[in-house]
């Protein structure tokens, strides 16, 4: 059964519906995205912009992060994160992006993650970042 603290993300989250990403939360922690690059992410005729790949990264990040806090009804917003571009993402492209856990503590999770074109076997980005965790209800996230 989904936590209520993800169901409100996903309701409240127009910018990752927008943008076509997808997620599964396989357990607490781990959390597998998914995006298909179309003509709407390119800033080149066949390469998709950065910022497709960042936002998609701050999500694989993000809600791995969220996955761990909401079993304590907090919920985390991003403090910093750094992206190493490894190779393009281009039209057709199927994102997929995971993430790993690297240290939780009460108010800051840390968390690394990778987001591969799987039809051409590429690593297109890694990452590390940091987020903060507070109280789901500064937000308005009441349950």
């Amino acid at each position: 059964m989904m936590h209520p603290i993800i169901k409100k993300y996903i309701e409240f989250n127009n910018f990752g519906r927008e943008l076509g990403l997808n997620f599964t939360i396989l357990e607490p922690g781990v959390v597998k995205h998914t995006l298909t690059i179309t003509e709407k992410h390119l800033a080149t005729p066949h390469t998709a912009h950065g910022g497709v790949t960042a936002a998609m990264m701050d999500a694989v990040l993000g809600v791995a992060a969220l996955s761990l806090t909401c079993e304590e009804f907090k919920i985390v917003s991003t403090v910093e994160f750094k992206i190493n571009y490894l190779n393009p993402a281009l039209v057709g492209d199927e994102l997929s992006g995971e993430s790993v856990i690297e240290q939780k503590g009460n108010r800051i999770v840390i968390v690394s993650g990778t987001i591969k074109a799987i039809n051409r076997d590429k690593v297109i980005a890694k990452a590390i970042g940091t987020f903060n965790a507070y109280p789901a209800e500064k937000v308005g996230f009441i349950l």
